[in-house]
């Protein structure tokens, strides 16, 4: 299917379970996942209106870049390796997963502006996901202080790909709890408004439960390599 039209169907979604939480649907900001998909089909995102687009592997950041230049705003969804933060900076608005002091030093020492940023947090405790326990977040931003490179915008977490409707729902509510807890904390570094969850399948729960970008790459743009 075309963008748009897969698009047309998301947003009718969006307005839907905005609608159930009281919630305007304009809070929300879509994130077209491009990595699996050509830099045609990224460029017909943006054509469609799509002005957010998620990569999460610095060869494909930086072919789509190439072309794309500044034209979309630029995510970097993926687990980020130290050492690829140099190949990556420049080009990138967010960043979504920040997990380790480490990572924040090697964001502050490259980076030569402030970086919109999200702890990622591991909610749902999978040994097979990256992010920091929930019970850890708030030391974690308190000890970002030192990079005044690093903005943390709010809180990240990938769900279970699971059909427990139940169990994702308590996902999103606790991610959204914790980040009302870090908004509470009044940190200039770490204004924490934001919440980046929900994916193809679940979006529509995520925004009910408080998501402002949700990341979308499958009922989007499709999987075509």
């Amino acid at each position: 299917m075309l963008v748009k039209d897969n698009l047309s169907v998301i947003k009718q979604e969006i307005a839907s379970a905005s609608e159930k939480a009281n919630r305007n649907p304009e809070e929300v900001t879509i994130i077209a996942v491009t990595k699996y998909v050509t830099i045609e089909r990224a460029q017909e995102a943006l054509d469609a209106g799509i002005v957010h687009l998620g990569e999460n592997r610095e060869e494909g950041l930086l072919a789509k870049y190439e072309v794309l230049q500044d034209k979309p705003v630029w995510h970097f969804i993926g687990s980020l390796q130290t050492r690829k933060v140099k190949g990556i900076i420049d080009y990138v608005d967010y960043i979504h997963s920040l997990d380790r002091l480490s990572l924040a030093k090697e964001i502050h020492k490259r980076a030569n502006r402030t970086i919109k940023c999200f702890v990622q947090v591991n909610v749902s405790k999978e040994e097979s996901k990256h992010g920091i326990e929930p019970e850890e977040v708030i030391a974690f931003v308190n000890q970002l202080s030192e990079y005044p490179n690093v903005q943390v915008v709010g809180l990240m977490t990938m769900a279970p790909f699971t059909e427990d409707k139940v169990f994702l729902r308590q996902c999103f509510q606790k991610l959204k709890s914790m980040q009302e807890d870090v908004k509470g904390l009044q940190l200039a570094y770490a204004p924490c408004t934001e919440l980046s969850m929900g994916m193809s399948n679940d979006y529509s729960i995520a925004i009910e439960e408080g998501a402002t970008m949700i990341r979308i790459g499958t009922a989007l743009v499709g999987s075509e390599k």
